[in-house]
C-alpha cells in the first residue's frame, strides 16, 4: 500500500474514528487511580493522538505531495546521481525513457494528439557526470502531424527542496495548467521538463557546482537543455529555453538564468530565496572559496557583474512570505538589458496554494519570452 494511496489514508481514518470511541467508551472503567488505570488513559489517548496527526499528515501530503514514497518519507529513499563515463560523443545516448503515462487533471489524456503526455526518463550529464530522472511534459501538438516538423521551446520546471518531482505534476499542475493556457491561446505550447533540485540526495546542493562534489549548476544549466535537445524536438539557442522554479527551485531558477543567459533566456523564481543558505542540508557548499559564495548571491550578482541580456520574473507576497523585502531590493538592482517583471500578492503563504496562482500567469510570461524554431 503506497504512501498516497486512498486505502492507507482510509485505514488511518477509521482506526482514529474507532480508537475516539474507545476512549469515550473505556473512559469510566479507566477512571481509577490505580496503576493500571492510568497506564490505561495514557495509552489510549497517545494511541488517538498518534492517529489523528498520521490520519491529518497524510491527507496534507496528498494535497501537497511533500513525500513519494513510504521509503522517501522514513529517509530511506538515498538514491544517489549516477556518475557515467561517457566515451566517444553519440556512442550512448544521453536520455533514457523509463515509461509514459498520460497527463494528471487533463481530460483525454489518454489520446497524446489531444492531452500530451508525461514521459518519465532518465538524464545522463555528460560534464557534471550526473544522472538524474525527470519529467518531460509533452504539448498535444507535439503528437500532430501538422506540427512534426516543428521545434519546441522548452522550460525546465524545478521544486523546492526537499520535494519530488511529482510534486510538479500533481500538486502544481504544470503540465495541466500549460495545457490549459495552450488551449486558451494564452500561451504558445511548450515542453516543460520537470525535476527536483536534488541530483545527489539527500544533500541540498542549491543549484551550486560544489568543490570536489556534485555539479549541480553544470547539470541543470548545460547537460539538461543539451540532453533534451538532443531526444526531443526542442531548440538549442538561448530563445528556446526559459527555467521556473518554487521556492529552492525558484532561486535556482534566478541563479540559472542570470549566470547563464548563453542557455536561457528567461527565469522565473516563485518565493524563492536570492542567496544559497549553508545548513545541515547543505552542508559546506563552497569550502571556503569565498568569490563562489558570492556568485551564489544574486543580489551580489546584480551588483558587481554585467546585466546579462536576460528577462526575469520574481513572486512574492507583501503578508506571508519572509522574501518580500529582498524581492524588492532585487527587482530595484535589476539594471538593462535584464529585463525584470513581478508578481506580488497581497497575501499568500510559502505553500502550493500561493504558488498554483502564481504558475498560470508565470507560464504566459515564460511562454511570451521564447520562441519556436
Amino acid at each position: 500500500m503506497g504512501l498516497k494511496s486512498n486505502l492507507v489514508l482510509a485505514l488511518a481514518v477509521s482506526l482514529a474514528v474507532l480508537l475516539f470511541l474507545g476512549t469515550v467508551w473505556l473512559w469510566p472503567r479507566l477512571s481509577h487511580r490505580t496503576w493500571r488505570a492510568v497506564l490505561g488513559r495514557v495509552a489510549l489517548l497517545l494511541a488517538t493522538q498518534v492517529t489523528l496527526f498520521a490520519s491529518v499528515g497524510l491527507a496534507a501530503n496528498r494535497t501537497y505531495e511533500f513525500y513519494a514514497t513510504w521509503a522517501d518519507l522514513f529517509g530511506q529513499e538515498q538514491e544517489m546521481g549516477v556518475v557515467q563515463d561517457h566515451g566517444q560523443a553519440g556512442a550512448k545516448s544521453l536520455v533514457k525513457l523509463l515509461g509514459k503515462r498520460g497527463v494528471p487533471h487533463v481530460p483525454g489524456s489518454s489520446q497524446p494528439a489531444v492531452g500530451g503526455q508525461i514521459q518519465r526518463i532518465e538524464v545522463s550529464g555528460q560534464k557534471s557526470r550526473i544522472a538524474s530522472t525527470a519529467y518531460v511534459y509533452l504539448p498535444p501538438e507535439y503528437f500532430q502531424p501538422r506540427y512534426a516538423d516543428r521545434t519546441f521551446p522548452a522550460s525546465v520546471a524545478i521544486t523546492g527542496y526537499p520535494g519530488t518531482a511529482e510534486n510538479l505534476l500533481n500538486g502544481l499542475r504544470y503540465p495541466a495548467t500549460a495545457h490549459e493556457q495552450a488551449r486558451k491561446g494564452r500561451m504558445q505550447p511548450m515542453v516543460l521538463v520537470m525535476l527536483r533540485p536534488t541530483v545527489a540526495p539527500p544533500r541540498d546542493t542549491e543549484c551550486v557546482d560544489v568543490p570536489n562534489g556534485p555539479q549541480t549548476e553544470t547539470f541543470f544549466a548545460e547537460d539538461l537543455p543539451t540532453a533534451i535537445s538532443s531526444h526531443y524536438r526542442v531548440g538549442e539557442k538561448p530563445e528556446n529555453w526559459g527555467v521556473i522554479g518554487n521556492s529552492t527551485g525558484g532561486y535556482c531558477a534566478l541563479k540559472i538564468a542570470i549566470k547563464h543567459p548563453d542557455r536561457f533566456a528567461a527565469g522565473a523564481g516563485l518565493s524563492g530565496n536570492y542567496k544559497a543558505p549553508q545548513d545541515r542540508d547543505t552542508g559546506d557548499l563552497f569550502h571556503g572559496d569565498k568569490q563562489l559564495e558570492r556568485r551564489a548571491n544574486l543580489l551580489w550578482l546584480l551588483d558587481h557583474e554585467p546585466p546579462p541580456k536576460v528577462s526575469l520574473l520574481a513572486t512574492s507576497s507583501k503578508q506571508g512570505e519572509s522574501n518580500y523585502g529582498d524581492t524588492l531590493r532585487f527587482i530595484d538592482k535589476v539594471r538593462p538589458p535584464t529585463r525584470v517583471s513581478s508578481i506580488i500578492l497581497d497575501s499568500g503563504g510559502h505553500n502550493f496554494n500561493t504558488w498554483r496562482r502564481e504558475i498560470p500567469p508565470a507560464l504566459e510570461w515564460l511562454g511570451g519570452r521564447l520562441a519556436a524554431d
